[in-house]
């Protein structure tokens, strides 16, 4: 069985979505046989390098809120993230592109560590105020699970794995994905959004039980990203 898991780095429903995914694997009685593949998904692919605008106040302009408004946002998915074993510190996020990223998660595939590479570089943007789209901190994270500094390097300074990044998104498209996460199941069965883990588990099962019929799972509505926005 192949999941495939669209989503961003900077995406708070991605990073819980990827925890329940995690529980509903863990009780799923075929996990030995599922192959997880993760995708990419810019919510903003024209975001700069580094984001310099502090959060709150991007969050704000964004959305048309006062600050206020946004902390009563930040505090509602801390307490979501929170119940998943996730110590969220919205407010020292430092945004940026998410291109090289993605390249690097696609890099880490090849030894088998792309699960590795996105749970660390989620951790370093969501809790330890990390400057994601930095190389020299994308290099740091990769380093510190495990892969080759100088080949790392080489990557990043290149343009290796940009082809394999815009297939993802362009998948995304044809498959009319547009808020992350979202889940793929043999490309049969689809899970859109951070749906609780016992929803995942249902179209897992369903999935390997069955041969025919396509079934998005779960209520549309549910935690999800797209286009830099997130339902609250």
């Amino acid at each position: 069985m192949k999941v495939e898991i669209w989503s961003d780095v900077v995406c708070p429903w991605c990073y819980i979505g990827k925890r329940r995914f995690e529980a509903a694997l863990a009780q799923f009685e075929h996990a030995n046989e599922v192959e997880v593949t993760w995708r990419s998904f810019e919510l903003d692919p024209g975001a700069p390098r580094v984001q310099t605008e502090p959060q709150a106040e991007r969050l704000a302009t964004k959305y048309g809120v006062s600050l206020e408004q946004v902390k009563g946002m930040n505090a509602r998915l801390i307490g979501e993230a929170k119940k998943e074993g996730l110590d969220f510190r919205l407010e020292e996020a430092i945004g940026g592109n998410t291109f090289d990223a993605h390249r690097l998660i696609h890099f880490a595939a090849e030894s088998g560590r792309a699960d590795a590479m996105k749970e660390r570089l989620m951790k370093a943007y969501f809790t330890e105020g990390v400057a994601i789209g930095e190389r020299a901190e994308l290099m740091r994270l990769a380093v510190e699970i495990g892969l080759d500094e100088d080949r790392v390097k080489a990557m990043l300074s290149a343009e290796e794995f940009a082809e394999a990044v815009r297939a993802d998104e362009a998948r995304a498209r044809a498959f009319g994905i547009s808020g992350v996460p979202f889940f793929a199941i043999d490309e049969r069965y689809g899970v859109s959004g951070a749906q609780p883990a016992e929803v995942i588990l249902e179209a897992l099962n369903q999935a390997y039980g069955e041969s025919r019929l396509v079934a998005v799972t779960g209520d549309a509505g549910a935690g999800q990203c797209d286009d830099g926005s997130c339902a609250i």
